[in-house]
């Protein structure tokens, strides 16, 4: 069983710019996330395999870290989508939690082709010099990847879910309008809509009539990044589409919750709707036929 070294966090500790040291993939913080905050939470290794492995896409080996239930196979497949810092042990987290569920979890890191996201001291370099250059449609093309190696790795990916979080969330929208294996996507706090470019040509609200599975979006009422405005707007385009999968999509909006509330390393994080929304996220899961 792999169990790469990890940082330990424990009550009152917490990590800066100045104590980051890269590590093996998902075994550490991304320098523009840290310091990183005491509650963060700490899923254990014990009864999983989980680590590092390398999934080839387009000539390309891509990182990716995955964890599932030690010893099984044909497991229920959950593509964990990472916000802008990357797989760091945030995101290995919440694979090692959908693994102790019983999934095969996998987040690839789709930024590799453009650099390491977690060797960028702030959030502004790392959107100008790294974020700003992944193409959407290497993106597709990698979670294609990503599920092409699950399948021959001991999952069902007839049972195959997608969850992102903040620019993962945008991409879950985006997944779900691709991907005719996809049963389930769960899009928190991802961007709904923007001008389009070159590389993103096209954004969620504009794919509405081609999503292939029902999507829940859960996001922050506080949020000033993605105001209620524009999430109105997207509910508007949902109904109104003749699309069943887009019809079936729902919404839940925390009131008093901003940007990044399932972030449990930082300050945005809010224990009580992160909880729900794990457990709306598991639900919507089920409801769906992936567990």
């Amino acid at each position: 069983m792999l169990k790469p070294e990890v940082e330990s966090l424990v009550p009152g500790q917490s990590f800066d710019r100045r104590s980051f040291v890269k590590t093996a993939l998902g075994s550490a913080f991304a320098a523009a996330a840290l310091p990183v905050m005491a509650q963060a939470i700490k899923t254990d290794f014990a009864g999983l395999t989980a680590g590092e492995v390398t999934i080839g896409s387009g000539g390309f080996s891509m990182p990716a870290y995955r964890a599932r239930p030690e010893g099984k196979t044909r497991l229920p497949v959950v593509l964990v989508v990472s916000e802008i810092f990357g797989v760091h042990e945030h995101i290995a987290d919440i694979c090692r939690r959908f693994a102790k569920l019983g999934y095969l979890a996998i987040a690839p890191e789709l930024f590799a082709r453009q650099g390491d996201p977690g060797s960028f001291g702030t959030i502004q370099e790392l959107q100008a010099r790294l974020i700003s250059k992944v193409p959407d449609e290497q993106v597709m093309g990698d979670l294609d990847a990503t599920v092409a190696w699950a399948a021959a790795n001991g999952g069902n990916t007839g049972k195959l879910a997608i969850t992102g979080f903040c620019w993962g969330g945008r991409v879950t929208w985006l997944y779900a309008a691709h991907s005719r294996q996809v049963k389930a996507a769960v899009a928190w706090y991802g961007q709904l809509m923007g001008e389009p470019t070159p590389i993103k040509p096209k954004n969620p609200i504009d794919l509405v009539g081609e999503l292939k599975a029902p999507v829940l979006g859960l996001y922050g009422g506080k949020d000033t990044g993605i105001t209620q405005e524009q999430v109105e707007k997207m509910k508007a385009a949902l109904a109104e589409s003749g699309n069943p999968n887009a019809r079936s999509s729902v919404f839940v909006v925390y009131p008093e919750s901003g940007h990044a509330f399932n972030a449990d390393y930082r300050p945005s994080y809010r224990e009580a709707d992160a909880r729900d929304g794990w457990q709306r996220c598991l639900a919507s899961f089920r409801q769906h036929g992936v567990s």
